[in-house]
C-alpha cells in the first residue's frame, strides 16, 4: 500500500468521501488516504492528524513527495484536536483502530465537530460500542460495508448527524443496515464467530474456576442472536 495504491479496506472508505470534500483523517500515519484523494482530485483540502511523532514526520514526507503542502495539513495533535474551526470540514475519517478507541477520540474530540462531517469510521472491532456512541449523540448510520482481507473482517460505518436517533440492542451489536442487507460476507462473519461463540461457552460450562454471571450472560445472549439471524436467514 501506498499513496497511489491502497489496500481494499482503505479503498472502501475513499469511496465514502464526498466528492470536491474537506476531509480531516484522524490518525492519518502515512497520510495515504488523503494523499490518494487529493493525487485523484476527489477533494480539495485535508489535514492528516497524527498523535505519534515517529507517523507524523511520515505523513510530512508523503505530503512534501507529492507536492500537496499548500492543501494537506499534517499536524501534531491528539485524535479531533488536530482540526481547527478554518479548516471548514465536510468529512472526518477515522481508521484501522479499535471500535472503543475510535469512540474515545470522538467522545474526548466532539467540541471539535461542528456536527456538519460525514464520519466515516473503520473499526478494527469494537463495532457496538462505537454505534451506541453514534446513537447517544444524534449519529444515523447511512452506510454499512463489510469486507475481509488478509484473513480479517473490516467495517466500515458511515453516519452523520441528524438528531436523534434509536437502534435497538441487536442493531447496535450486528449494526441495523447489515442486518437488513446480510451480504454473503456479513452472514460468513457471523457463522465463524457463532462457532467461536459457543466453543467459549462450552469451556467456560467445563471451567473449575467461577467467571461473573454477568459474562457467561452476555456470551450466552449473544449466541442466541447469532443463531437467530441465522436461522432467519437459512430458514429449515
Amino acid at each position: 500500500m501506498n499513496h497511489n495504491t491502497l489496500s481494499r479496506r482503505l479503498e472502501r472508505v475513499a469511496a465514502q468521501v464526498p466528492a470536491g470534500a474537506r476531509l480531516a483523517d484522524i490518525g492519518s500515519d502515512h497520510a495515504y488516504l488523503p494523499v490518494a484523494l487529493m493525487n485523484r482530485g476527489a477533494i480539495v483540502a485535508a489535514v492528516a492528524g497524527e498523535v505519534a511523532l515517529t507517523p507524523f514526520r511520515a505523513a510530512q514526507r508523503t505530503v512534501c513527495d507529492n507536492g500537496h503542502e499548500l492543501h494537506i495539513h499534517v499536524r501534531l495533535a491528539d485524535g479531533l484536536a488536530a482540526i481547527e474551526p478554518a479548516d471548514l470540514l465536510d468529512a472526518v475519517s477515522i481508521c484501522g483502530m479499535g471500535g472503543e478507541t475510535i469512540r474515545d477520540i470522538l467522545e474526548r474530540g466532539k467540541a471539535h465537530l461542528s456536527g456538519r462531517e460525514r464520519l466515516i469510521l473503520q473499526p478494527n472491532g469494537g463495532e457496538q460500542p462505537l454505534r451506541l456512541w453514534l446513537m447517544d449523540n444524534g449519529y444515523r448510520i447511512l452506510c454499512e460495508e463489510l469486507l475481509r482481507e488478509n484473513r480479517f473482517d473490516y467495517e466500515i460505518i458511515v453516519a452523520e448527524r441528524s438528531g436523534p436517533v434509536s437502534y435497538s440492542a441487536e442493531q447496535l451489536y450486528f449494526g441495523p443496515l447489515q442486518m437488513q442487507a446480510r451480504s454473503p460476507a456479513f452472514l460468513a462473519k457471523w457463522q465463524r464467530l457463532l462457532r467461536y461463540k459457543q466453543r467459549t461457552l462450552d469451556q467456560l460450562a467445563q471451567a473449575r474456576q467461577a467467571l461473573p454471571e454477568q459474562k457467561v450472560q452476555e456470551l450466552a445472549q449473544e449466541v442466541r442472536w447469532i443463531t437467530q439471524l441465522l436461522e432467519a436467514t437459512n430458514p429449515v
